[in-house]
């Protein structure tokens, strides 16, 4: 008995340090602070037209009188705040860091409005202050327009920003680009998003989406315990390569659909989601501790999946405005770095639980402690985010909206009858034999 209490106390610390991790990273709060800029494509030249926060330019020690910046001294420091700002924003032609070959800035009041439109920008950095204008320290603006020589306009561009590094998600960039041809195109970014394409090609726009797919599996801590569960009470590569493909067919229906618009909207839907994929955990944990049937498991994996696709589809959505005009390679992409994710999480997760059965917790006793410590894991963070379901507000009925559900209704019913058809398929095939106490699986 003593060695057995070892045994779970291990495995159950082990497991609560990455769900916790997960729990932290989860329910981050942000103040947020903005960096306005436009990047403008014309023959022969880009444009940069930024506004960056004072507060930002501590080290370009702008005079202060009386609580306000001395305007009549300020030529100095806002030449430093300046060259700070080409420091910190570089705009690239085709891989290659572009040089500046003009630049002018000035200070705006916090309550100026001129850069809610590209034209209104421009005309204004190009304006002196008002006579008598006071800004008070740290309430007010940098504006600047740098301009850069290039190569050609059909070049690929992009920009990357190391402002405030210290300050990391913090700070945003929303940033407009308007190329020299097409339509213009907005993106939100930070300090930690690296070189960031204007507008890609269709090759780095799917290998981009490929990185951010794989490393999105590899971070979603729900999705990983969801996938151990659904393969603790599993014997022989048929049983898993089954179950593993009904779960990538179903989570790739609903990732596609979402990523077309035909996800419910409203504020309620994505904390609903965020509980389901956690009551998945608790069902599914539950079920191995039970007894686990193999055409139960095929058809509850693909209804799950459909879920787990909705949950998916959030990592994407965040990022569809780096995607350019190649809105469907890059969805390709992404689903494709999911799924090569989620293989590289099963090559890695299935020879460890196999010694974790046959050295730490053998048999059917491990197998449900192994269980309980899941659904535990999984109950608390349904409870979690079911209270964040509760502070949502609740949808409104609407005939988009109803329109919607019942499309999706009508697919889960077509999933559910051809998933029930392939596990009766797979009940009559015969099953490799089970280790004595697993064999409820097969039954």
């Amino acid at each position: 008995m003593r060695l057995w209490g070892c045994r779970f106390w291990a495995c159950w610390l082990v497991l609560s340090g990455l769900c916790s991790a997960g729990a932290v990273r989860a329910h981050e709060f942000k103040l947020d602070a903005v960096i306005n800029a436009f990047v403008q494509i014309q023959p022969g030249e880009a444009r940069l037209v930024v506004r960056a926060p004072l507060y930002l330019f501590k080290q370009a020690r702008f005079p202060v009188a009386n609580a306000q910046i001395d305007l009549d001294h300020a030529a100095p420091a806002l030449e430093r705040a300046l060259a700070a700002l080409q420091r910190d924003l570089t705009l690239y032609e085709n891989g290659r860091p572009l040089t500046s070959s003009s630049a002018t800035a000035r200070l705006s009041l916090p309550s100026d409005r001129s850069f809610e439109r590209y034209e209104d920008a421009l005309r204004h950095i190009g304006e002196p202050l008002a006579p008598g204008t006071g800004i008070y320290v740290d309430q007010g603006y940098v504006d600047a327009r740098i301009t850069y020589p290039i190569r050609s306009a059909t070049s690929e561009f992009s920009i990357r920003s190391t402002a405030a590094p210290e300050l990391g998600d913090y700070l945003k960039l929303a940033l407009r680009y308007l190329p020299a041809e097409g339509d213009s195109r907005a993106m939100v970014m930070t300090s930690r998003s690296g070189t960031v394409a204007l507008n890609p090609t269709w090759m780095r726009a799917a290998g981009d989406f490929t990185r951010l797919g794989f490393a999105h599996i590899l971070t979603g801590f729900d999705h990983l315990l969801f996938l151990l569960c659904l393969v603790i009470p599993l014997r022989g590569w048929r049983q898993i390569v089954s179950v593993i493909t009904v779960f990538t067919i179903a989570h790739s229906f609903t990732l596609i659909g979402s990523a077309f618009d035909l996800a419910p909207a409203g504020r309620w839907f994505p904390p609903f989601v965020e509980m389901a994929i956690a009551a998945s955990i608790v069902y599914m944990a539950l079920e191995n501790i039970m007894g686990a049937k193999l055409e139960r498991r095929v058809l509850v994996t693909g209804l799950f999946g459909l879920i787990h696709g909705f949950g998916f589809s959030y990592g994407l959505q965040e990022n569809f405005q780096f995607a350019g005009t190649h809105l469907l390679v890059s969805l390709l992409g992404f689903n494709l770095g999911v799924e090569l994710g989620q293989l590289m999480v099963f090559v890695v997760m299935l020879p460890l639980l196999a010694l974790v059965r046959r050295y730490l917790l053998p048999g059917r006793v491990g197998m449900i402690i192994l269980s309980a410590i899941l659904a535990d894991t999984g109950w608390r963070w349904m409870l979690d985010r079911a209270d964040a379901l509760w502070k949502a507000p609740w949808p409104q009925p609407t005939l988009p909206g109803v329109a919607v559900l019942v499309l999706w209704l009508a697919g889960a019913f077509l999933a559910a009858g051809g998933l029930a058809r392939l596990a009766r398929r797979l009940r009559a095939a015969p099953l490799q034999a089970l280790p004595s106490g697993d064999r409820a699986l097969a039954e």
